[in-house]
């Protein structure tokens, strides 16, 4: 056990997870005092030692899945199986009685019978029955292929697409539906609450047959291989570029808890982690209660004057979500810069610092940004040189000596000018002048990318891709 919990965190690691060696001592304690069968209460013992943030369950919980998988050489839940009434007992003698070990009986059943095992497994709500016809299922129609690297999700979809699920559950609904009118006429509540109940056991039946797939595909390639494959990056490692619909929700959710934690540290390095000269006279003052051997040394605490932060963010194509959670953050922690102003542009260019001001939740500000900013020039293409050119005509003289400007985007400036002297202007005025790439690296100065004409004039040009990364950057800026 000892061994398997150490191949478990050591993938915990691998996907980003920070599980200290404090932790993982107090996760080995803590499976000393639960029952080992029980593996909804290993689950949650575990998570509890090893999990510091509600969105990295996810990932932990698929991990445990894969290494914890149900049953996997314990023998745990055969193909018998525990009823009452008269058919779930003739099934198991049935089964029984084909006299092959591991549920070989289950195997000879007929598409048909498997059919109507499947819809009284439903009717009833059986747990161990479902388990039965997830492993028949998986056998009949998965067809998984031993060393084969196909992932779970293909095997899943061919033995629920075999099961024809829906059409159960509308039979199922239908029928339920049948008697309970003959009882009475249903209220539209007690219809919808009728179709949730079924609809529950039929996500524990795909549940049932993912464990099962997931189990075989253990025991062939190993956890660690299978692990691997199906592993998924953390929210502050998703890139947001190529975020599908679900994973910006879940970004979403992630950004909240950052910008707090972040604005915590900062606020606390701006206190504790700066100190200024010595301060001889405090020094030698404190001294006297020590012989005058100057012990404890005094020093002057220095007023850091916090920055101004000028963000100039390209909202145009797939750069507008990373433009939007850069926003969010930057407003998130702006209690930690004098003054935050923000400039949004396609080929025009409009302030929206206005937005943030009469809004109470920076996403609020940033949704009414996608509908309001007049961001649109000529054709609503990306044309940096001249949003930088408008910019500096009409805002470069309330550039200062404290100001740090932050320039957001990819840099593909469909082949116009790039007027990259506006940056050499900015970067003599300013404190510091910052480019955010969202794009790979290895992608800068393709096609229509001018990155090259523009970082010779930034101070750093960075790739940001992830919230890990723009929690970096934002953390050593201020």
């Amino acid at each position: 056990m000892l061994n398997l919990l150490a191949g478990f965190v050591e993938e915990l690691r691998r996907n980003g997870l920070p599980v200290s060696l404090t932790e993982h001592l107090d996760a080995a304690e803590a499976v000393h005092h639960i029952p080992i069968e029980d593996r909804e209460a290993l689950k949650y013992t575990l998570g509890a030692t090893l999990i510091k943030s509600s969105s990295h369950w996810h990932a932990f919980e698929a991990t445990f899945d894969i290494y914890f998988a149900r049953g996997l050489g314990s023998g745990e839940e055969g193909p018998g199986l525990q009823g009452d009434d008269e058919e779930l007992a003739q099934f198991q003698m049935r089964t029984e009685g084909q006299g092959q070990a591991g549920g070989g009986g289950m195997e000879e059943m007929t598409a048909e019978e498997l059919a109507e095992l499947l819809y009284q497994a439903l009717l009833r709500g059986n747990q161990q029955m479902m388990r039965a016809v997830a492993r028949s299922a998986v056998t009949r129609y998965a067809g998984i292929e031993k060393g084969r690297p196909v992932g779970g999700t293909y095997y899943l979809y061919r033995t629920l697409r075999n099961l024809e699920l829906d059409q159960v559950l509308d039979r199922l609904i239908a029928q339920a539906k049948g008697e309970r009118t003959e009882e009475g006429e249903l209220s539209a509540l007690d219809e919808r609450l009728l179709g949730d109940e079924f609809r529950v056991r039929a996500d524990q039946l795909r549940k049932a047959v993912e464990d099962e797939i997931r189990r075989r595909l253990v025991e062939d390639r190993g956890a660690q291989a299978l692990a691997k494959s199906v592993r998924k990056p953390l929210p502050e490692d998703l890139d947001v570029m190529h975020a599908t619909r679900e994973e910006l929700q879940t970004l979403q959710r992630a950004l909240r808890p950052l910008s707090r934690k972040l604005a915590v540290r900062l606020a606390r390095r701006r206190r504790h982690h700066r100190r200024g000269p010595l301060d001889f006279r405090a020094t030698v003052r404190r001294s006297l209660s020590t012989g005058g051997v100057p012990v404890d040394p005094r020093y002057r605490h220095p007023r850091p004057a916090k920055p101004e932060i000028v963000v100039i963010a390209d909202i145009s194509g797939s750069v507008a979500s990373f433009a939007r959670f850069t926003l969010h953050l930057v407003y998130a922690i702006q209690s930690q810069f004098s003054k935050v102003r923000s400039f949004v542009f396609v080929d025009g260019i409009d302030e929206v610092t206005r937005f943030f001001e009469r809004a109470d939740d920076p996403a609020d500000a940033v949704a009414e940004i996608n509908t309001e900013a007049d961001v649109v020039w000529v054709d609503g293409h990306s044309d940096y040189g001249h949003a930088l050119g408008v910019f500096y005509d009409r805002w470069s003289k309330e550039i200062t000596n404290r100001t740090s400007v932050l320039v957001l985007g990819d840099a593909r400036n469909n082949y116009h000018a790039t007027e990259d002297w506006v940056l050499a202007e900015l970067r003599k005025k300013a404190r510091h002048v910052y480019w955010l790439n969202p794009e790979p690296r290895d992608y800068w100065g393709s096609g229509d990318s001018v990155i090259a004409a523009y970082g010779v004039h930034c101070d750093a040009v960075v790739e940001c891709r992830t919230l890990r990364q723009l929690e970096k950057f934002v953390g050593d800026l201020v």
